[in-house]
């Protein structure tokens, strides 16, 4: 047996298990010549499978358009892992629908190391040639290990697991639809651990075989327990595939690479060696970068493992042009976003942008192949001005052709803007729309509009212009995802989140700003001029010579306050091996002047400052009460404060302002420091919202319950920080009914709202170890206030009901039902005529307070104590009412305190359902 690898050479796969020995055709379409290796893996029902390569001899009637059917026989299969089965008029004969693809010139390269072995890999490609295939090839690899000898598939769930990490969930979701069908039939389960995905339990995770995550969402759930057996999944890990692995040189890449370093070192401990993390295999794939090297040494792959492709693997060669055009004469224009006042160059390079654009057309031919293929990508630096915006219009005439084009802006702010200036351009056109090529493709946008949630998209779409950023819903995002795919929607104004592997297959990018927004940083982050004069940085960008750095350096603190939660890292030693299994570990040695060492410094120096880096952070954590050391400062304990920095998910700047907040906090106390947190430092105060800002905190009206203030005392007037941005939007949020609508502004708030619930409950906590009463009920309060968005005596408390929202609320507010009390008591039919509603909207906002927490009353006694000095109470708690409908469990603090002293005298946290 061979596989096809080109035309002149072929891999030996002796050692693959057996294939069928039963003749199978298949129907293959497009797929070229036939006498080839093809890869098949086939169910034979619940617990048998082959996994293997056929070379296939097929008679093809050129009539018959390249498809070809023939019969297996002497099986009973019930489905094929890569398409649908269907059974003939025979019973014995089967018809396997296989989606055949021959492999290319990588994927065949990497075969050997992929399938054939468990070495550790690290693969350096361009965009669209083909990396995914080779995570497919090493989850067979692993479920083969489920194979007996006699070829059954003896599948046990949950016992061999693959993680998946990317660093977007728009990725992660992408390759679950897609795995999800294709392992299916094999029944592999995949799971979704990301933000948009809250719903899984305990019991899922054990019985995934494969978790698709991003960095965040898997250190989040992995930083408790690890190791004591919360999470006992961690030891059935065997295989962690990292997607677009680059993602290091980004500020959040320090999140995966601490993720790697905890399952380092967790498969070095003891207790894992008789489990499949012991022998855990990486592979990683990213984009052309110049120290593939650095990333295989920090993966511990062998030189066999590393494989790097070049230019010569896009499936069109690149070509660069260079234009130029004369600025706008209003400077301010340009200053408006914050770009340069000069004349800026527009890059234009043609590649091919991910094989699925050419998977929808029939290919007859190479020639027609980079036909099909040919991508546009143009570097802009402009303003937003409508008359810029005509200019990019000329350009997409002039070079889409008439097909797919992508705008990457910099903000979702931009992304919108975008969309609405070019809509409006079409729309001034008339019917010279060159976004629109049929009576037909307009209606089929006219329709489709109408099933969208956002009213803006909505107005946008019917012009043949779209946008995609993370503020959209998922229904949103999935909607004008397929409208693209499919050809009907011509132009799609987007963030970077496309840019992260996304398969939105496009025949123009615009890349609009020499700019992009740093939100660790909360700064637009500006090229050198020098750079961009010369073009240098888009070559560097493009040929893969930007060397991939490590981010860990800068927030170290708060992963070494992780492993030592989890008691990976119990001592001073351990601490220190945790940094040598991470990436800084191998960049620190290669570039040490990037991370503040001098260059030249001998190995055993560099070794030492690595130690005394390491003893440093854990001194200074110590000093704040995050974690307990010996008198050596060997031995480590972690304390209260650093187990709810690492529950919650805060940096250590944060904590510290927490750990010394005064005990007697007030509600205000507690939103200054949500204010001044680390967790929104990114959030910037614009010059265009300053004077809507101003406005707000006047407060003319009376709506705000706190104001920022001057020295004086006195509602200042100018708001001049990000702090005092931050201050004012929470303000304005929880009045309910804020005066805030702009779209950046709303999406601050929206930060400012579930960052800051987090950072709340996070004090409330630390003031509960503290035994301080006052700051935990204040504490508690705003963090109930900030997830509802509510003040907790706000007009409008029926927001929180599912149906209700602002127009709505304010209805029954102006009738005098303004409580879940009046609620309960009005009648249906009434609700209806106040609200404008149809018929049953009473019904249904009647049985949605069957959802809220049972009425609790507290009846409070003293009893007799026998203690001289001592006085004992006796709490009585009683539900008033029970509901039939709902098993829905919900949690209380019963809290104890003397408000004299500010002492918790007794705690406790307790569950009741409804039913």
């Amino acid at each position: 047996m061979g596989l096809y690898r080109d035309q002149h050479s072929l891999i030996p796969v002796a050692d693959l298990p057996q294939p069928f020995r039963s003749t199978f055709h298949f129907r293959m379409n497009n797929c070229g010549p036939w006498n080839r290796w093809v890869f098949v893996v086939v169910v034979v029902n619940e617990n048998d499978a082959v996994v293997g390569l056929t070379n296939f001899d097929l008679n093809i009637d050129d009539e018959k358009e390249e498809e070809a059917f023939v019969s297996a026989r002497h099986c009973s299969a019930s489905s094929s892992s890569f398409g649908d089965v269907v059974v003939g008029e025979n019973e014995e004969e089967i018809v396997l629908f296989v989606y055949c693809r021959y492999f290319n010139s990588l994927q065949s390269e990497c075969f050997s190391g992929c399938f054939l072995s468990d070495i550790n890999m690290v693969i350096s490609a361009p965009t669209a040639s083909g990396k995914t295939v080779l995570f497919e090839l090493c989850i067979l690899r692993l479920m083969s290990k489920f194979l007996s000898s006699e070829g059954k598939f003896n599948h046990i769930k949950g016992t061999l697991k693959t993680i998946y990490i990317a660093p977007s969930k728009a990725l992660v979701q992408e390759k679950l639809r897609d795995w999800c069908m294709k392992f299916h039939s094999l029944a592999i389960k995949c799971l979704e651990m990301t933000g948009d995905n809250e719903s899984y339990k305990a019991k899922n995770i054990q019985e995934a075989d494969i978790i698709l995550t991003t960095p965040e969402k898997f250190d989040a759930v992995t930083r408790h327990g690890a190791r004591n057996g919360d999470l006992s999944f961690f030891s059935d890990i065997a295989l962690v595939l990292i997607d677009e692995v680059h993602f290091l040189n980004d500020p959040r890449g320090a999140t995966l690479e601490a993720i790697i370093s905890r399952i380092k070192m967790l498969s070095r401990i003891s207790e894992m060696r008789s489990s499949p993390l012991a022998y855990v295999r990486f592979l990683a794939v990213s984009a052309t970068i110049p120290n593939i090297q650095d990333i295989a040494e920090w993966l511990s792959v062998p030189a066999q493992g590393i494989k790097r492709f070049g230019e010569e693997m896009r499936p069109v060669q690149l070509t660069t042009k260079v234009f130029g055009y004369a600025p706008a004469k209003n400077d301010f224009l340009f200053e408006r976003v914050n770009f340069w006042p000069f004349t800026f160059f527009i890059l234009v390079i043609l590649t091919a942008f991910r094989t699925l654009f050419l998977v929808r057309k029939k290919v007859k031919s190479f020639e027609q192949l980079i036909l099909f293929s040919n991508f546009l990508v143009c570097f802009i630096a402009i303003s937003s001005s409508y008359k810029s915006w005509e200019y990019i219009t000329d350009i997409l005439m002039q070079y889409s052709r008439g097909k797919s084009a992508l705008i990457f802006c910099s903000t979702r702010k931009g992304a919108l803007e975008s969309a609405q200036c070019l809509s409006q351009i079409a729309m001034s056109l008339g019917y010279s729309n060159p976004f629109i090529k049929s009576i037909e493709q307009q209606q089929k946008l006219k329709e489709a509009s109408l099933s969208f949630t956002d009213k803006q998209m909505q107005s946008c779409i019917i012009h043949g212009v779209g946008y995609h950023n993370g503020g959209l819903c998922m229904k949103d995002r999935n909607l004008v995802e397929g409208l693209f795919l499919k050809g009907d929607l011509q132009i799609l104004c987007t963030t970077n989140t496309l840019a992260h592997g996304i398969n939105l297959p496009a025949h123009t990018v615009v890349v609009k700003s020499t700019q992009y927004f740093n939100r660790e940083k909360g700064l637009y982050m500006e090229y050198e001029l020098s750079m961009v004069l010369q073009v240098h940085l888009y070559e560097n960008l493009l040929n893969g010579c930007e060397m991939v750095e490590s981010q860990l350096l800068s927030c170290a603190m708060e992963h070494l306050t992780a492993e030592i939660v989890q008691l990976i890292i119990s001592d001073i030693s351990l601490a220190i091996e945790w940094l040598k299994c991470s990436y800084l570990y191998v960049r620190i040695k290669k570039n040490p002047e990037n991370y503040g060492i001098e260059r030249g410094i001998p190995h055993k120096c560099l070794e030492k400052h690595m130690q005394e880096i390491c003893v440093k952070k854990i001194k200074e954590l110590s000093e704040h009460g995050m974690i307990w050391t010996d008198d050596d400062g060997f031995l480590l304990k972690p304390l209260e404060p650093g187990i709810l920095m690492t529950k919650f998910y805060l940096k250590f700047n944060t904590m510290k302002l927490i750990v010394n907040a005064p005990g007697s906090c007030s509600v205000e106390d507690v939103l200054r420091i949500i204010s001044h947190s680390e967790e929104l430092s990114w959030i910037q105060l614009r010059r265009n919202e300053k004077k809507l800002l101003n406005d707000v905190n006047s407060d003319k009206e009376g709506r705000l319950r706190f104001h920022v203030l001057s020295e004086n005392g006195k509602r200042k007037k100018r708001i001049q920080t990000r702090e005092e941005k931050i201050f004012v939007l929470a303000n304005d949020c929880l009045t309910g009914d804020p005066l805030v609508h702009d779209l950046s502004l709303n999406q601050d708030m929206n930060s400012i709202c579930m960052s800051g619930c987090r950072i709340a409950k996070c004090i409330k906590q630390c003031f509960i170890y503290r035994k301080n009463y006052k700051g935990t009920i204040t504490s508690t309060l705003l963090a109930k206030c900030l997830h509802h968005r509510l003040w907790e005596n706000s007009p409008y408390l029926l927001k929180q009901l599912p149906g209700i929202g602002m127009v709505t609320a304010k209805a029954l507010y102006s009738a005098g039902i303004n409580s879940f009390k009046s609620l309960g008591a009005a009648d249906p039919r009434k609700i209806e005529i106040i609200t404008g509603r149809k018929y049953p909207f009473g019904n249904h906002v009647k049985e949605s307070l069957l959802l809220l927490p049972p009425k609790v009353e507290i009846k409070m006694e003293e009893a007799e104590c026998k203690k001289a000095g001592k006085l004992k109470l006796i709490v009585t708690l009683n539900r008033t009412c029970l509901s039939a409908t709902s098993t829905k469990h919900h949690y209380a603090d019963m809290l104890v305190g003397s408000d004299e002293d500010n002492m918790i005298l007794f705690h406790e946290k307790m569950r009741y359902s409804t039913a």
